[in-house]
């Protein structure tokens, strides 16, 4: 959260440098396909598991304690593969911008959002992300000419997401700071995404290295945050506590080692492609097992969104190949950035 989406899915995907295909070299154990799906899995169910959070802790709690478990997986990752850290001032001031962007801001927006909007609306809202980046891109990346496609895509998506929103009736009924929130979050995505392309493209650090940095920097922002506006637990309740840390080692740590190799394997289109199951899978989720109710235009203005933003990420087939973090991971979905997002 998800996601990620990258784009980090959402994704929070999500999130989560897509690196392009690496030469054939030993097959992986596990099929693509199931890695795939796994992944699709854990970026759709973050919202969940965020709302689960919510019950038992605050919501800066709830983010600080996914990045604490998101950061120890990818910590352990780098150690077991002997990555070392960034040496530059510089990049690691980029890293802080882009931990701000791309985690501490978006999951903060996400768990004060899920106090009071459904799981499946806060996945829904993360699907916008690809739109807020196209519309950014135009202005932002030179290089990132509109087409009538992409253009017609945006409108498409915006007509989406009045559709959930119910904007004929009024958005009554609609808890509008909690659903402004979410959307801030994807908005800060898309921001995020661009950001980390304009500036850490090209620093000769490794995706894992600079995806590791930018949990710990955004683990660090949130623990000088929480203890202001939040105070120590008192109690520990079973399932928010581990809601929380499958959140963050799961859906923040391996899901960023599982994007990461999926691109290498099949390519950062294929693999940006988990962004369009997330609202799927988060909206089966809170129908499921947290009993959230759906009127039809909630699932209609998700295919609509869904669909915008597939025409937004189109790109001509001769498109050239990135380097390692030049594409995106989070939650949620930008293919051309890599960062994390979930």
């Amino acid at each position: 959260m998800s996601a990620p989406c990258q784009q980090p899915a959402a994704p929070p995907t999500a999130s989560a440098p897509l690196p392009s295909p690496a030469p054939a070299a030993r097959r992986p154990a596990v099929d693509w396909r199931i890695r795939f799906a796994a992944l699709s899995l854990i970026w759709g169910f973050s919202f969940l598991l965020i709302k689960v959070g919510t019950e038992g802790y605050a919501p800066f709690q709830v983010t600080l304690g996914r990045l604490l478990a998101g950061t120890a997986v990818l910590a352990v990752a780098m150690a077991m593969r002997r990555e070392r850290l960034p040496r530059s001032a510089r990049t690691w001031g980029h890293i802080t911008v882009a931990a701000f962007f791309l985690n501490a801001l978006p999951f903060s927006l996400f768990s004060y959002a899920e106090l009071t909007i459904p799981s499946t609306l806060a996945g829904i809202c993360n699907a916008t992300s690809p739109l807020w980046g196209m519309a950014l891109s135009v202005v932002a990346l030179s290089e990132d000419r509109p087409t009538r496609r992409r253009v017609a895509g945006l409108g498409v998506g915006f007509l989406g997401v009045l559709t959930v929103l119910g904007a004929w009736q009024g958005f009554s009924g609609l808890d509008l700071p909690g659903t402004g929130m979410a959307l801030l979050a994807s908005l800060s995505y898309a921001v995020g995404w661009i950001y980390v392309r304009r500036t850490l493209a090209g620093t000769g650090s490794s995706t894992l290295t600079l995806s590791g940095s930018q949990l710990f920097v955004g683990t660090l922002q949130l623990a000088v945050v929480t203890p202001v506006f939040t105070s120590t637990p008192d109690t520990f309740p079973l399932l928010p506590t581990l809601s929380v840390l499958a959140l963050g080692a799961l859906g923040t740590g391996l899901a960023v080692l599982l994007q990461y190799g999926l691109v290498q394997e099949v390519g950062p289109t294929t693999g940006q492609m988990v962004t369009y199951f997330i609202p799927v899978i988060a909206t089966a989720a809170g129908v499921a097992l947290l009993g959230e109710q759906l009127s039809w235009n909630t699932p209609v203005g998700a295919v609509i969104v869904l669909a915008g933003a597939a025409l937004t990420q189109s790109r001509p087939s001769a498109a050239a190949a990135r380097g390692p973090y030049d594409g995106r991971p989070d939650e949620t979905a930008q293919p051309d950035v890599t960062a994390v997002t979930r």
